[in-house]
C-alpha cells in the first residue's frame, strides 16, 4: 500500500471517528424515528424527537410499561382506541390534562391528516362524508369526535340506530344538520348520497364507459 493510499485511508478514518459521536448522540438524544400510526385512524404521528429531545423523556418513560419496544405493537391490542387514551392508557397515561395536554384536546398536534373522504356502505351504500368540506367551514376534530362519532373510521356503521330516523332526531350528522346550523338531513339528499355511480367514481371502480355517464 503506497503512501497516498495510506494517507487517504487515514483521512477517511479520522472523519468517521470525528463524526461518529455526533451521530451516536443524535440517535441517543431522539431515541427513535417518527412513527406514523394507521390504526385505529390514519395519519397519526408520534415524534420521539419531541418527547425525548425537547422534553427530556427517556426510553423507559414509555417502554415497556406503556408501549412495547416494537413499532406498531399497539395495533395488536384490541383496546388501542381513543376511549382507552381518555381512560389513561397508552398516550393517555401522560396526556391527561395535567402532565401534558389532555388526549381529547389539541387534536391536530398528533392527527396530522384530516381523515379524507369517508364512504359509508351501511345502512345504504354510497354515502359520502368529506372531512375537507367540514374543515373549510371551521370545524375541527373535536366538533364531532368523540361526542357524535367515535374516532374510528366507519365505527358508526356498527350501531343499530345509525339510520336516517336517528339523524332526523338530532343524532349523528343530525346534531348539526338540523336546518339551522346546516341544511336539514331530510333535504339536499344528493349532497351526501352519491349513489352507485358516485360510489364507483369515488372508489375508482367505475369503467371509462360508466364514468362518462
Amino acid at each position: 500500500m503506497n503512501k497516498f493510499m495510506l494517507s487517504a485511508f487515514g483521512a477517511i478514518l479520522l472523519t468517521l471517528l470525528a463524526t461518529a459521536p455526533a451521530l451516536w448522540a443524535e440517535e441517543e438524544d431522539f431515541g427513535g424515528p417518527e412513527i406514523a400510526y394507521e390504526q385505529p385512524v390514519k395519519g397519526v404521528s408520534f415524534s420521539h424527537k419531541t418527547h425525548v429531545g425537547d422534553y427530556g423523556f427517556s426510553c423507559d418513560s414509555c417502554h415497556d410499561g406503556i408501549f412495547d419496544m416494537m413499532v406498531g405493537a399497539a395495533y395488536e391490542n384490541g383496546d388501542f382506541t381513543m376511549d382507552s387514551l381518555y381512560q389513561g392508557k397508552y398516550c393517555g397515561a401522560c396526556h391527561d390534562g395535567s402532565m401534558a395536554f389532555a388526549a381529547n384536546t389539541q387534536c391536530a398536534s398528533c392527527h396530522v391528516q384530516d381523515g379524507g373522504d369517508v364512504i359509508y356502505t351501511e345502512p345504504v351504500k354510497g354515502v359520502l362524508f368529506s372531512h375537507d368540506v367540514h374543515g373549510q367551514v371551521g370545524l375541527d376534530c373535536a366538533s364531532c369526535h368523540d361526542g357524535l362519532f367515535e374516532m374510528r373510521s366507519l365505527a358508526a356503521q356498527e350501531n343499530a340506530n345509525f339510520v336516517m330516523e336517528a339523524l332526523y332526531e338530532g343524532e349523528y350528522c343530525g346534531a348539526c344538520h338540523d336546518g339551522s346550523m346546516a341544511f336539514a338531513s331530510d333535504t339536499q339528499c344528493a349532497t351526501c348520497h352519491i349513489g352507485v355511480k358516485g360510489l364507483r367514481r369515488a372508489t375508482g371502480s367505475a369503467t371509462k364507459e360508466q364514468a362518462a355517464h
